[in-house]
């Protein structure tokens, strides 16, 4: 039987996504608020319906006769839509919105953490207004994050000591419109990413990834939704050791294990301190940038997966190719404070050379494809080493136009390597 996969969401994570499916032969359809061009093209239908209108993605998956559906962003995650596909028949990998809560309530993440006694968990305490996380702030003996309790894009997370001040923090705390809160210590060392494909109590880990999450290069400037990210030709990152990514990849079970009705991609954002791995925050789907960073080197097919998964089956093992990989953005100018749409894209399919190309947030016209205010599109190298891959990726950003701006540093050597030393002086080396 040929499985009809609905895809929803449109960006460059979900364009991945599509180009992993489109591999198996499935009948493959996809909705989203934007149109996707590249997703459109590999797609046997396209609708252009946000994916927080559950009601309007369920009425299409029935019309296409979807036996499989995939939830790309966390936003319809947190709008209940598995449940309703669930309820309408159709299995979608992807939690549930009670299990979504992981991502989607950073108060109630780390509680059930404390309450659970999963591994990794920093010092935190959570807040219902403003004053009260302010008059903590101002007794707290140390730097700290200070989060929104709900999603914000990415984008919420200050840190004292690094982005601002503790009066910056007050003040931020009191002006951003938020009312709940999570502060919590400070994690000091080098950030990355496992991803975990979970079902019916299956574990199945991904290489690590590190994504770079400040808009310029040197890691200056706000923070965006991810300018570009790496992984190396093995499953650990070369400032980490096998034993780090085990007790990450520990640290995912373990957190499956206390929610044993979790299902579809669990991401843990991990920061490897001097002690080891401490957790940043779990998301409850793939990264974007980083699932371009995976599924082009995923030999295993994911629509097996997802078939095991929805028939109760134990997950496959995952097989990766050893090769690397370097994803670099393209976003718009003044990005993500000021920015600047209208850029048409001369950048294709036959301009990337070797490289593979995603486009996320783009606005396809009569005449071609224009950039709007969010990220454009992404170029990825995949080759034997970071170095390698980086090189190709950055020669397929030669014909990216002026208009689009680009952290050219990502997977760079120089850069790569003071991760590295970063980690040596941490831990006294």
């Amino acid at each position: 039987m040929t499985e009809t996969v609905l895809l929803v969401g449109g960006g460059g994570r979900e364009h991945a996504i599509a180009r992993a499916l489109a591999a198996t032969g499935a009948t493959l359809y996809a909705c989203a608020g934007n149109r996707n061009p590249g997703i459109a093209r590999l797609a046997d239908g396209f609708a252009e319906v946000e994916g927080t209108d559950v009601d309007g993605v369920v009425e299409y998956a029935d019309e296409v006769g979807a036996t499989l559906a995939v939830v790309g962003p966390e936003g319809p995650l947190a709008a209940g839509l598995v449940d309703v596909l669930e309820d309408a028949g159709v299995y979608a990998f992807g939690p549930r919105q009670a299990e979504a809560r992981i991502e989607t309530d950073k108060a109630w993440q780390r509680q059930f953490m404390r309450e659970q006694g999963i591994s990794g968990c920093p010092d935190f305490e959570t807040f219902e207004n403003a004053d009260a996380a302010c008059e903590y702030l101002d007794t707290y003996d140390g730097d700290v994050a200070v989060k929104p309790r709900g999603l914000t894009g990415g984008k919420g997370v200050r840190v004292t000591g690094d982005q601002l001040s503790k009066a910056e923090a007050t003040e931020y705390v009191r002006e951003s419109g938020y009312d709940e809160w999570v502060i919590e210590e400070r994690l000091v060392g080098e950030e990355f990413t496992v991803q975990a494909f979970v079902a019916n109590g299956s574990v199945r880990v991904s290489p690590a990834v590190q994504d770079h999450k400040r808009a310029y290069e040197g890691d200056e400037g706000p923070n965006t939704g991810g300018m570009g990210s790496y992984s190396d030709a093995g499953f650990e990152l070369p400032f980490m050791t096998e034993d780090d990514y085990d007790e990450a990849a520990r640290i995912l079970r373990e957190t499956v294990d206390a929610l044993p009705e979790y299902r579809g991609i669990l991401y843990g954002q991990f920061m490897l301190t001097a002690d080891g791995p401490k957790v940043v925050e779990f998301n409850a789907r793939f990264g974007d940038p980083e699932a371009m960073n995976t599924l082009p080197v995923m030999r295993t097919e994911f629509l097996d997966v997802l078939t095991a998964a929805r028939d109760g089956e134990e997950l496959p093992p995952l097989e990766f190719d050893a090769r690397a990989t370097v994803c670099k953005y393209g976003v718009p100018e003044g990005y993500p404070t000021d920015p600047q749409a209208g850029t048409k894209l001369t950048i294709d399919e036959e301009s990337v050379g070797e490289a593979l190309l995603f486009y996320a947030s783009v606005d396809e016209r009569e005449d071609g494809i224009y950039t709007t205010t969010s990220r454009a599109f992404a170029v990825v190298g995949v080759a034997e080493s970071i170095g390698g891959a980086e090189k190709i990726a950055e020669s397929a950003l030669e014909s990216a136009p002026d208009g689009v701006r680009v952290r050219h540093d990502v997977g760079k050597p120089e850069v790569v390597g003071r991760r590295v030393d970063h980690m040596q002086q941490l831990r006294g080396e």
